[in-house]
């Protein structure tokens, strides 16, 4: 009923801003430090410290490299840009900020209290195990050790200390939550003719002097883009790899055997247990009260060992395997507390333990069946760890190797044969552009080698460029053979391209005349009716362009209907007929389903407030012109970049 707004809250958060920035006018809006010179390393401040320039560098790497890794092969080239950056610095900015409020107001989280946010924050679900332990799997693929997880919660949490003070008890007055509910859901009616560019083409009828004109006016579309012929040479480790020599069986089985743990299959354990809860800080009578049932059940067990999984239905307080009779599946070390752990391991099968104390409680443990422990034979993984030796000695051999390549492409500048023949690497050859072209992968993607390609000295000189790293362990140099600067093409060659385009805009301009035209006499005549009638509102948009869209909601009705023209850019043009505004049913479901996303909005509204106060109070400049590349940075500059005082 309410899906729309389920999914576009980015609609329904522009639209409540709309509503309630004025009421926040008083906290104001941090923004931009003035244009700064281009030498300087320092990209904002927070608090009086420097956010550096390299600082900022490094944390965008990292960033581009999550992003790779959650959607491989997507083109780098769309994050590295100076708005992503950008995005980047205000994520660091907000993070100075944050820290520094918690600094400054004492908000500290105990070693307590995070582990009870840990156990009970749903944000944190996928790295805890059924038994409340950190899955370090889950960690690893993070990059993560137990440790480090620690203090990013407890980062997280007193941040969260910081702005859930104002989100938490925000408490929006009737008006404005009433203005923001009608703002969405308000619905009007409106009668539209549409003035399509495509219904024109066939009735345009472009000269060859009309070709002309818009060719001698817009060349620039019609270049052919400047190109680089070059070959190229690349040290890797895969180069490496195969130079590798002197891997004898001998050697491989000397790391086979070093390295036997790799080879084996791991150990695991299949275990049911009973559990009697007990909270570690419960009262002690509590708990020695679990004990003693846990002792009785453990008597009863022992005596009757085949009624275990009947008694863990019964009388297992773990909701996760009760239901199975206590059947916890395999599991490997690591995977439960260590108390269970060591008691599960010292086991044989069918064998009950004793009463085991954890955390959470008391257990009784059997143990079901064992499996894994193999290792695997040399024969089986002599491939595997071939490969592995050899990558390790290419990965040794690179440091030498990369200083020789350096050196060796600069010292004898005129050619890459030097370097081939010494390295005994390969020669490529391409064709390139100043900048990557989409698909294209491995060093000819990387923006380095290809600004050191169009170099002038490069280019003119044809000489190696310097030793360029485009990626970890490769490191690739490259001489122009031939050069095509950029051009403009003959209309000859593009005269079909400029005939589509000359027709389109005029098909554009055909369907705008007709359609003021029209927009007139309905402004003459306000009785006469549009074509098509329809009922639109936020939540509902009938598959209208936006910009149809907007003129209805944003029509003045003061006066009664309204007659708006609207610009359809690439399309062609309509005119609206916007008619009235429906009344809507105090008992519209959706007055419901609006409310919880109008309150997270206005809250989320109150925080970014409160937000842009912290800001102020710790003096935030950001030197977003220090971002920019070179040219742009020194033809404009943001008129609202002005510190926070």
């Amino acid at each position: 009923m309410f899906e729309f707004v389920r999914t576009h809250n980015r609609l329904l958060q522009f639209l409540l801003a709309l509503v309630i920035v004025p009421s926040f006018v008083v906290v104001g809006v941090q923004g931009y430090s003035s244009f700064m010179d281009g030498s300087t390393k320092t990209v904002a401040k927070v608090d009086g410290a420097d956010v550096k320039l390299a600082e900022l560098d490094a944390a965008h790497r990292q960033q581009i490299e999550r992003y790779t890794q959650q959607m491989p092969g997507v083109d780098i080239k769309m994050f590295d840009t100076p708005e992503m950056k950008r995005q980047t610095l205000d994520v660091m900015v907000r993070e100075r900020v944050l820290m520094r409020a918690t600094a400054k107001d004492h908000l500290v989280v105990s070693d307590d209290r995070l582990k009870r946010l840990f156990l009970t924050d749903p944000q944190y679900a996928a790295f805890r195990r059924a038994d409340g332990t950190v899955n370090a799997e889950m960690l690893a693929a993070q990059g993560m050790n137990s440790e480090m997880f620690a203090e990013r919660l407890r980062q997280d949490f007193a941040f969260k200390q910081v702005l859930m003070g104002v989100a938490g008890s925000s408490m929006s007055g009737a008006t404005v939550a009433t203005a923001a509910t009608d703002a969405l859901l308000e619905r009007r009616e409106a009668q539209l003719q549409r003035f399509d560019a495509k219904d024109y083409q066939a009735k345009v009828n472009p000269t060859e002097a009309d070709v002309k004109v818009y060719y001698d006016s817009h060349s620039a579309q019609f270049k052919s883009p400047e190109t680089a012929s070059i070959e190229y040479t690349m040290l890797d480790l895969d180069t490496l790899k195969k130079q590798a020599s002197g891997l004898t069986d001998a050697k491989l089985r000397e790391y086979y055997e070093q390295n036997i743990n790799r080879y084996s299959v791991a150990e695991e354990r299949r275990a049911s247990h009973i559990l009697i809860s007990a909270a570690k800080e419960a009262p002690a009578e509590e708990r020695a009260k679990a004990k003693a049932k846990a002792e009785a059940l453990l008597a009863q067990v022992r005596k009757t060992p085949a009624s275990f999984a009947e008694v863990a239905s019964k009388n297992s307080q773990d909701p996760g395997s009760a239901g199975k009779g206590g059947d916890l599946d395999f599991f490997a070390r690591g995977a439960m507390v260590k108390p269970f752990e060591d008691a599960a391991y010292a086991m044989k099968p069918n064998e009950i333990s004793n009463v085991v104390e954890s955390d959470f409680g008391f257990h009784i443990i059997k143990l079901v069946a064992v499996r894994g422990g193999d290792k695997k034979p040399f024969e089986a993984v002599r491939a595997e760890i071939l490969d592995e030796v050899a990558k390790q000695q290419a990965q040794k051999d690179y440091v030498e190797k990369a200083e020789q390549f350096s050196n060796t492409v600069y010292e004898q500048a005129d050619s890459l044969q030097p370097v081939i023949d010494k390295l005994k690497l390969s020669k490529l050859t391409a064709t390139v552009m100043r900048d990557a072209q989409p698909g294209v992968k491995g060093p000819l993607a990387s923006p380095k080698l290809l600004k050191a390609v169009f170099s002038s000295d490069v280019l003119k000189n044809k000489r190696n460029t310097e030793a360029v790293e485009t990626g970890p362990s490769q490191m690739v140099s490259a001489r122009v053979v031939s050069y095509q600067p950029e051009r403009v093409l003959p209309l000859e060659a593009v005269h079909d391209q400029v005939l589509a385009k000359v027709r389109t805009e005029q098909a554009l301009a055909a369907a705008r005349k007709d359609g003021q035209a029209r927009m007139s006499a309905v402004r003459a005549n306000t009785n006469e009716a549009l074509p098509l009638t329809l009922s639109v509102s936020r939540t509902q948009m009938q598959n209208l362009p936006r910009p149809i869209v907007d003129a209805i909601l944003r029509a003045d009705l003061a006066k009664g209907a309204s007659v708006v023209g609207v610009e359809l850019p690439d399309l062609g043009f309509a005119v609206v007929k916007v008619v009235k505004v429906v009344t809507r049913d105090a008992a519209d479901p959706d007055n419901a389903s609006a409310k919880p996303y109008v309150e997270r909005t206005l809250a989320d509204a109150e925080t970014a407030a409160y937000y842009e106060t912290l800001k102020k109070r710790f003096k935030v400049e950001v030197h977003a012109a220090v971002l920019m590349p070179t040219a742009d940075a020194n033809a404009a500059t943001d008129p609202a970049s002005t510190p926070a005082k």
